[in-house]
């Protein structure tokens, strides 16, 4: 069994849904789920991390390890690099960054994840899925992912990718792109060798953290998920439709 921890970044500021983490689903804050799905899974630790003394307290309150981080990244990536550097993790430690608007994330899929790495020459690893209508292969919201023939990362974006230059071959290039799931696993090491470095254009454009990676030719394996995702969380509707779901569920 793959050895791992996981690492759920949050912070309170986002531009969509303001105070994300510590917005309610079913009357616990959405960083709560998000902790329970860590804990369900295989890993033999789960932080949250965070620079805001609101999401502490909270997740100190239900039992989470809180690490404490300055409030200077740009991202969660950044974020998780400080964690293990504070925590003095080695450099061939597996960590899993879990997002925290992922409350319905299987922990199936967090284990897989870190397999996928472990078994794998790869730099990163990720999941992605098919995409199911043209309304999401066109939605900036829904991140994109091309491969190569090897299931290997090429590109990532919001944009519609490929694109359909004949209107006719639109579901053709639906069909050679996958959704993207905001989970990753990275060891230490290529962590700390990603935020080495200083933000790409890819990044910075699409405000997409892979594109780092992308653009200093680190290799990231995708795999498809082996169970239902469950929806992440970026807008006051989908914050609803989780509600609803869990509702349903309990």
């Amino acid at each position: 069994m793959t050895d791992f921890v996981v690492v759920i970044p949050a912070r309170y500021a986002s531009t969509r849904l303001p105070g994300k983490p510590l917005r309610e689903i079913g009357g616990k804050p959405m960083i709560e789920h998000v902790y329970r799905r860590g804990c369900e899974s295989g890993a033999r630790d789960v932080v949250v991390a965070t620079d805001d003394g609101r999401i502490a307290e909270a997740a100190e309150n239900f039992g989470a390890t809180v690490c404490m981080t300055g409030d200077q990244h740009r991202s969660g990536t950044e974020r998780i690099a400080e964690v293990a550097d504070l925590l003095d993790w080695h450099d061939d430690t597996i960590v899993v960054n879990l997002q925290g608007d992922e409350p319905a994330m299987a922990p199936e899929l967090i284990d897989q994840c870190a397999t996928l790495l472990d078994e794998s020459s790869a730099d990163l690893a990720t999941l992605a899925s098919p995409i199911l209508s043209d309304e999401d292969f066109g939605n900036p919201n829904v991140v994109k992912v091309v491969l190569d023939n090897d299931g290997f990362a090429l590109y990532f974006s919001r944009a519609t990718i490929p694109y359909p230059r004949d209107a006719a071959r639109l579901g053709e290039a639906r069909a050679a792109a996958l959704h993207h799931h905001g989970i990753y696993a990275y060891r230490c090491g290529v962590l700390r060798r990603l935020v080495a470095s200083e933000p790409s254009a890819l990044e910075l454009a699409e405000h997409l953290e892979h594109g780092r990676a992308v653009s200093r030719g680190m290799t990231i394996r995708v795999g498809g998920p082996a169970v239902r995702r469950g929806a992440g969380v970026d807008t006051e509707d989908d914050l609803a439709a989780a509600a609803r779901e869990r509702a349903r569920g309990s």
